[in-house]
C-alpha cells in the first residue's frame, strides 16, 4: 500500500436525540445532544494528523455541526448530495415499528415509501464518489449513517445494498483508500470510535 495514495476519511455525525432513540433520522434537521456535541469535539485530535485538500459535509446540522466542532468549518463545503436517505413515510419511526405494519421490510433492499429507493440513494453516493475520485488530494467527508454506508459500497464498486454490512456508530472514522493503485479502491479503516488517531487519516 503506497502511502503517496490519496484517502476519503469518513465521518459519521455525533449524537442527536433521534440517533439516541433509533429512530430513522433523514432530512429532518435536528442538532445534536450535548453528549454528541462533546463526541464531535473529540473528533479534532483524531484527525489532526490529517492532511485535507477538500473537506465537504452534508448541510444538516447535525453533520454541519460535526465538521465545525471537530475544526473544520473554515474549510468545508456543503454537498446536498451528503444528506441523508430520505426516508419518506418512515421518517422518525423506529425499524421496530416500521416492521409492525411491514414486516419483510428491509431498508437496503426496499427504499422507502414516499422517500428515496435504493437506486436514487445509489445515484447520489455515485455522484459523491466521482467527485472524491476527482479530487487532487485526501478529502474529509461529514455526513450520515445510511448514505455512508452506500458510498462505502459503490467505493468498492460493490451494489448499493451492500451497505447493509457496513454498521456506523455516531461520531465514528472510517478510512477508504486504495491499494497499490487507484485501480483497487478498498477499506483502509471502518468505524473507528476510540480515541487514538486513525490510521491513514
Amino acid at each position: 500500500m503506497s502511502d503517496t495514495l490519496p484517502t476519503v476519511t469518513l465521518v459519521r455525525h455525533g449524537q442527536t436525540a433521534w440517533s439516541l432513540a433509533g429512530k430513522h433520522t433523514g432530512f429532518t434537521d435536528i442538532p445534536l445532544t450535548a453528549q454528541g456535541e462533546a463526541a464531535a469535539r473529540g473528533l479534532a485530535p483524531r484527525l489532526a494528523g490529517g492532511h485535507f485538500a477538500q473537506v465537504i459535509t452534508s448541510p444538516l446540522q447535525r453533520a454541519h455541526r460535526t465538521c465545525a466542532l471537530a475544526g473544520y468549518a473554515a474549510q468545508a463545503i456543503v454537498a446536498d448530495d451528503l444528506k441523508e436517505w430520505n426516508y419518506g413515510d418512515y421518517e422518525g419511526k423506529r425499524t421496530v415499528e416500521i416492521q409492525v405494519q411491514n414486516p419483510d421490510w428491509q431498508l437496503f433492499r426496499d427504499g422507502c415509501p414516499g422517500g428515496e429507493s435504493l437506486a436514487m440513494i445509489s445515484a447520489r453516493a455515485d455522484r459523491v464518489c466521482a467527485r472524491l475520485r476527482a479530487a487532487q488530494g485526501s478529502v474529509l467527508v461529514f455526513s450520515s449513517s445510511h448514505l455512508l454506508r452506500v458510498l462505502a459500497a459503490r467505493w468498492l464498486g460493490l451494489p448499493a445494498d451492500g451497505g447493509a454490512y457496513f454498521v456506523l456508530d455516531t461520531a465514528s472514522i472510517s478510512v477508504l483508500g486504495y491499494e497499490h493503485a487507484v485501480a483497487f479502491p478498498v477499506i483502509r479503516s471502518w468505524n473507528q470510535t476510540g480515541l487514538s488517531p486513525v490510521p491513514g487519516a
